[in-house]
């Protein structure tokens, strides 16, 4: 694959974001590396995300994270509300989220990311 075919929304304090990194290096991937703390992903691309994954926003978030609880948000708020969380707290987004072949996964574990090359 090219350079820019694979995307890895990543944190390399998060050894599971590493290990996702790692497998998709030992492939012979050379992913762009997006670190979203940083670069944080706007509304439309996070809502653009749980379309392609496919799940609920809480499926994509942090739970435990202390800031899911210092915002007041509960499993039970709609997307919209949870989607909004994540597009102003970044560190809500469980990650890593790698992105191939119009597909996303997120890596946990981090094998299943492998699922959509």
């Amino acid at each position: 694959m090219a350079v820019s075919d694979i995307v890895i929304w990543h944190n390399p304090r998060c050894s599971k974001s590493r290990e996702a990194l790692a497998l998709l290096q030992a492939r012979g991937e050379d992913p762009v590396i997006r670190k979203y703390l940083e670069d944080v992903p706007s509304l439309d691309e996070l809502r653009l995300t749980q379309a392609t994954l496919g799940l609920r926003a809480i499926e994509m978030m942090r739970t435990k994270e202390k800031r899911f609880a210092e915002l007041g948000l509960s499993k039970d708020a709609e997307d919209a509300v949870l989607l909004r969380a994540m597009s102003e707290n970044p560190v809500l987004i469980e990650r890593p989220v790698v992105f191939a072949n119009g597909k996303a996964a997120i890596g946990r574990p981090p094998e299943r990311v492998l699922d959509i090359l």
